[in-house]
């Protein structure tokens, strides 16, 4: 059997009862992508598990995100004309960090960069 959206955020809503409306569903969708089998979820300790794969995952990349913001912030108040190659890996680099915050959101693979 297969739980539905409407059970998860019940469930995640009695593990985090202060929770805004738009959290749990976010929680809703990334939870839902880092299962194979959204049945997983029944089981109180496979959902605390992937709970917690989430959540280190979602702050690596938010981390990961706002290092590349201040980068790209730097970047912009240069001439693209003039990039030195560490310049062009650092667009490089922003675009896997995207790519993977994505990832998360839509549970599709992440591209190769």
């Amino acid at each position: 059997m297969s739980m539905s959206c409407q059970e998860l955020a019940s469930r995640i809503e009695r593990m985090q009862p202060n929770a805004e409306p738009r959290d749990v569903a976010r929680l809703c969708l990334l939870l839902s992508n880092c299962v194979e089998n959204i049945g997983e979820l029944d089981d109180d300790n496979l959902l605390t598990e992937a709970w917690k794969e989430m959540g280190l995952r979602l702050q690596a990349a938010t981390d990961q995100h706002a290092a590349m913001t201040d980068e790209l912030d730097e970047l912009a108040n240069s001439d693209p004309r003039k990039f030195s190659p560490e310049q062009i890996w650092v667009l490089i680099r922003a675009i896997k960090v995207q790519s993977q915050i994505l990832q998360m959101y839509v549970g599709q693979p992440m591209i190769d960069v």
